[in-house]
């Protein structure tokens, strides 16, 4: 039921696949052929997931055609159980998709109407008659989201609650804006979605769904996550504590409610999206609205329970979904006709959306390149050391450091490149590019750097400026990396600080993993953006400050 709030998403605005900014790519004349795509999603399974550990199930499809099927890791680790794509897995908020249809549906039916005030549905809820129908779809409810009051997904979330309970844990809670005024991803809004549909239908949220969409879709495989019988046939769900692999987090699924309480397969997920996005699940206007962000979701380029994006330049639409023991992310794109489906059976390690960004590129036929260094003599790399411009305030320096190309940008630290051609060079997230352009004579006239690898990139021009005096690495001791390293939370979002080897990264809910570099004990820059996070001293600090932009957003340490 997790995903990224409007504040978190500040952290990955600029390279997120998701930013609306960039313009369409290319697209290969002819599609790849379904036995190389594959071939690339078994190799990329293969070295995302171990298998001796949790991992994931993965479809892709172009129409009815499916290109891959497969799964890599293991279902139960104690008993040696391999993962199967038939298996089903906690979608998290995935289920607000089928949520939001279903609401429309009901819309569509004259039960429901978006302007209708919460207090229609819900009596005696506080300001409710300020609070329309359409607010809680697109998240301008203002109300508290209840996975973000403290100390809440501790223990409070283990209690099986009734849709009324439920929604007494957050009524009388401050509210965070008045209604319509902002965007805050939201998942109490989503409850209130399920308590719409039931009061509009008579009937469980989850019994209205598997009445207008599962069983006529033939979704026999998808459902309430409390349902016995759906739960005797799910992965088993895995995190980390320490380090170590462990078992996921105890929570009663009568509260993730409409927000986040589906599983499903990667076949039935298929199928809903075979049917949403060709019109099968509602009319053509209604789903225009559905997937259309409005008012003040229009910045977080959300629509109703699902968001455009772009993947390599091509519009997509979907969601990532995330919650104790799993991870998911459900994505199509229009104009090729490419369904990804990513489930994870961990809530930890490998970010399901940036698996899913990469699996649709190679269905495009426009893959990211591997992070593989080619050969680039030296004199070639000492050529590109220079000063280069991209606007009054920004510039990222080139520098060859022990053999090997640093970029940094201006009032941050270097970041080393791998070549990929001689011209051509990744960053250590393998998305992230930098191009050198040369001028008609050959000489190296500017760079163009690519956020998230997407086109079309934006260009600094070389400069005659002295490369400024080099950063002086500040080097941690491992404790000290240690120290920081954890699960904060803020809301919906979790912030995950990992140490792998000597490289320090975080990653929010939904997005990929950025590089941290120390800059004291206590303050860490985000490589990739101009971001930082600052820890309070201490053997265990209780929360961290990210800064970027002028605001500072406080993430506290989950147990």
């Amino acid at each position: 039921m997790i995903k990224p709030t409007a504040v978190a998403l500040a952290l990955a605005l600029a390279l997120s696949p998701l930013a609306p900014s960039l313009a369409l790519a290319q697209t290969p004349a002819a599609a790849p052929a379904s036995a190389d795509v594959a071939r690339y999603a078994r190799g990329l399974l293969e070295s995302t997931y171990g298998d001796q550990g949790p991992g994931a199930a993965v479809l892709v499809a172009r129409g009815d055609q499916v290109l891959f099927r497969g799964a890599v890791g293991k279902s139960d680790i104690a008993r040696g159980k391999a993962l199967s794509p038939d298996q089903l897995f906690r979608i998290g908020s995935v289920t607000k998709q089928f949520a939001a249809a279903g609401l429309l549906k009901l819309v569509e039916d004259g039960k429901v109407k978006l302007d209708d005030p919460l207090s229609k549905y819900v009596s005696g809820y506080p300001n409710g008659d300020k609070i329309t129908v359409l607010m809680l779809l697109n998240h301008t409810s203002g109300i508290k989201s209840y996975t973000g009051m403290p100390g809440y997904m501790v223990s409070e979330i283990r209690k099986d609650l009734t849709t009324a309970q439920m929604i007494a844990v957050f009524k009388d809670q401050p509210v965070d804006f008045a209604p319509g005024e902002k965007w805050a991803y939201n998942n109490s809004g989503y409850v209130l979605v399920g308590a719409v549909i039931e009061a509009a239908s008579g009937m469980a949220w989850y019994d209205y769904l598997d009445k207008v969409f599962f069983k006529p879709l033939g979704m026999s495989n998808t459902g309430y996550g409390g349902d016995p019988a759906l739960i005797a046939r799910q992965a088993g769900g895995y995190t980390e504590d320490g380090g170590k692999v462990v078992p996921m987090r105890t929570l009663s699924m009568t509260q993730p409610h409409a927000a986040g309480a589906l599983v499903s397969t990667v076949d039935d997920l298929l199928k809903w999206n075979r049917a949403l996005h060709e019109g099968r699940v509602l009319k053509a206007e209604t789903y225009r609205r559905m997937i259309t962000p409005e008012g003040p979701a229009v910045p977080a380029s959300y629509g109703f329970g699902i968001g455009p994006g772009k993947v390599r330049g091509v519009p997509m639409v979907g969601h990532s979904g995330g919650i104790f023991g799993f991870a998911s992310q459900l994505s199509y794109l229009p104009d090729s006709d490419i369904t990804v489906v990513v489930l994870q059976n961990t809530d930890e390690g490998p970010s399901a959306a940036s698996v899913a960004s990469r699996l649709a590129a190679a269905a495009l036929g426009n893959p990211y390149p591997d992070l593989k260094a080619v050969p680039v003599d030296a004199a070639t790399l000492k050529a590109a050391e220079g000063v280069y411009r991209f606007d009054e305030k920004t510039t990222r320096t080139l520098r060859v450091v022990d053999g090997k190309l640093t970029a940094q940008r201006s009032g941050g630290q270097p970041s080393i490149l791998t070549p990929i051609g001689k011209d051509d060079f990744l960053y250590a997230d393998g998305f992230n590019r930098l191009k050198l352009e040369r001028d008609a004579k050959g000489a190296i006239s500017g760079m163009r750097f690519f956020a998230q690898g997407e086109d079309p990139g934006i260009v600094g021009a070389r400069t005659a400026e002295a490369l400024p005096e080099a950063a002086v690495a500040v080097v941690l001791p491992k404790a000290a990396l240690e120290r920081v390293t954890g699960t904060y939370g803020l809301g919906a979002v979790e912030m995950k600080i990992v140490l792998a080897g000597e490289s320090l990264t975080v990653q929010l809910t939904g997005q990929p993993p950025f590089t941290l570099r120390p800059v004291s004990g206590e303050t860490f820059e985000v490589v990739e953006v101009p971001a930082s996070l600052a820890f309070p001293a201490g053997p265990a600090p209780a929360q961290v400050t990210l800064r970027q932009n002028g605001a500072e957003i406080v993430f506290t340490r989950k147990p």
